[in-house]
């Protein structure tokens, strides 16, 4: 049978017709893009952002840990003398927030339950963990910030800011969740995570990185110790009291560390990049001065002695030759004074003779034997200070390779890293520890001081920022300012909140400022973690 010959445009017409009767939320999707991907593929996305999501416009990204950034800078322990690269000024802007990694959360959350996942599994354990660190990274970041109505996507683009203080509280509560999670995961025989790149898997370790990250949070609170609502001596003590509930890093190898391959990812100082950035940038005096004053032999392994002092008759291995430059000094008389021999450089060997270099802490070992140790000075908890305190030392010195007896060290015999010459130093952990200025003074001011120094020392070029907020919290050790920090000599106290969040959440974030700081958005106001 013939068809009529207006039958077949009659037909063409109703099919494409019928085609643009789908919805646009159909229409608009890319059949050649994937729409899922497996739970394992997108938690290697968040543990990437764990050490480092990206740099922001003004320099700062959400979660920086890489070693010899900005932030490395800011928390003293080198500083820049070349102004055409870097300064050493603490004219902070703006920061960027986790948002976007968060919503890499949501999505792995739900693709582990698309594929099948009970409500408990890894990924949703580990999912309450990054809530968690990421909304605390923004949160000391900046203050108040939206959680209550935030990642609801297109249901609310313009989210309430929720006070630092819930925001807290909820932090606290999805950490306690996680762990009590973990643990019944682990007693399941629960197996199915993948694509876990810093323990390979083993949920375990993650058990203990989640309560040694608790601790951190809860001494960071320090200042509202008497806040009912937050119970943070309670649940300090908790922890402590109860490892078998709350276990914790035994030692260093649990440390959540990152590690370069030496091929795609290179250790930030290397042969490479050595006459990019070699001497335009020198050690800080408020670090070195540290290690200096109480004749720690860390100083040999992570610096050159002054050229100036060897001129003048001192040996490499005298403590005396090593000399940092004040941040608050003028760029301009600082590079004056590089150029003299003066200061102290990155130690040669150490740093620029590998591709892989060393371990990076994002939660480290030593760091939680102090935060113990600083815990039990405060009264939270029973036990010894000093034990905990020597065991932090300890493993500082153990990371740089320095043990009891004789130690090798080496120092670049002309400034290069092509002609070398070792050193025999003598160590003893027992004579360092004896020290006025070592030997656990208490539990008291002087003893606190004592922990919060050696925890400051053992942060060098790990840790990210954490040296700098346990400086904010606890003005140990004292920060060096002047014209070269800028910001009229101050250390600010936080960053502005970003750009997007005024132009896309203008009345939200003007009631926020207003509950905080006035109505300004200040980096030298006080946030309430702080008061």
């Amino acid at each position: 049978m013939k068809l009529n010959k207006y039958i077949l445009p009659l037909l063409a017409l109703f099919l494409t017709l019928s085609a643009c009767e789908k919805p646009f939320d159909e229409l608009e999707k890319d059949p050649n893009r994937a729409v899922n991907a497996p739970a394992s593929l997108v938690l290697k996305g968040i543990l990437n952002d764990m050490y480092d999501s990206g740099n922001s416009p003004s320099g700062f990204s959400g979660v920086t840990y890489a070693p010899w950034g900005s932030e490395q800078r800011f928390n003293q322990f080198f500083a820049s003398n070349y102004n055409y690269y870097a300064t050493n000024e603490y004219s902070w802007t703006t920061t960027n927030l986790n948002f976007y990694t968060l919503k890499d959360v949501l999505k792995m959350e739900s693709e582990a339950k698309r594929a099948g996942a009970a409500d408990v599994n890894p990924y949703s354990a580990l999912g309450k963990f990054f809530r968690a660190y990421f909304y605390e990274n923004m949160t000391r970041r900046v203050g108040d910030v939206p959680l209550t109505d935030a990642l609801k996507d297109q249901a609310n683009l313009t989210p309430k800011y929720d006070s630092q203080k819930a925001v807290y509280i909820q932090i606290l509560k999805w950490l306690d969740d996680a762990n009590t999670d973990m643990a019944a995961i682990i007693a399941k025989g629960d197996n199915t995570l993948g694509g876990d790149f810093y323990f390979n898997n083993n949920l375990r370790q993650w058990q203990k990185v989640v309560n040694t990250y608790r601790l951190r949070v809860l001494i960071s609170l320090s200042k509202k110790e008497s806040d009912t609502d937050l119970a943070i001596k309670q649940k300090f003590a908790d922890m402590i009291g109860n490892p078998t509930k709350y276990p914790i890093l035994t030692g260093m190898a649990d440390n959540l560390q990152f590690i370069h391959n030496g091929v795609q990812n290179k250790y930030p100082r290397n042969q490479d990049n050595f006459g990019q950035n070699a001497t335009r940038e020198n050690m800080a005096k408020t670090y070195v001065d540290l290690l200096v004053d109480r004749k720690d032999p860390r100083i040999f392994v992570v610096a050159e002695p002054a050229s100036a002092k060897i001129a003048a008759g001192l040996k490499p291995t005298d403590y005396a030759a090593f000399v940092g430059a004040s941040s608050g000094e003028d760029q301009q008389d600082m590079a004056t004074e590089v150029l003299k021999g003066q200061y102290s450089f990155q130690n040669r060997k150490h740093y620029y003779t590998s591709y892989v270099g060393e371990p990076v802490f994002i939660i480290g070992y030593p760091e939680l034997m102090f935060t113990i140790a600083e815990g039990i000075n405060r009264g939270w908890a029973t036990g010894s200070a000093d034990d905990y305190y020597q065991k932090g030392i300890a493993a500082s010195m153990g990371f740089y390779g320095l043990k009891d007896g004789d130690n090798t060290v080496t120092f670049s015999r002309d400034g290069g890293i092509a002609n070398f010459d070792t050193y025999t130093v003598k160590v003893s952990m027992s004579d360092y520890l004896a020290q006025t200025s070592v030997k656990y003074a208490g539990n008291n001011a002087t003893g606190l001081t004592q922990i919060l120094t050696q925890k400051y020392i053992a942060f060098f070029q790990n840790s990210g920022l954490e040296a700098f907020y346990n400086q904010r919290r606890t003005g140990v050790p004292a920060f060096l300012t002047g014209v070269g920090t800028g910001n009229s000599a101050r250390i600010p106290k936080r960053w502005q909140y970003p750009t997007n969040e005024r132009t896309t959440n203008a009345d939200n974030l003007k009631s926020a400022l207003t509950t905080q700081y006035g109505g300004t958005d200040d980096i030298n106001a006080t946030m309430w973690i702080l008061q």
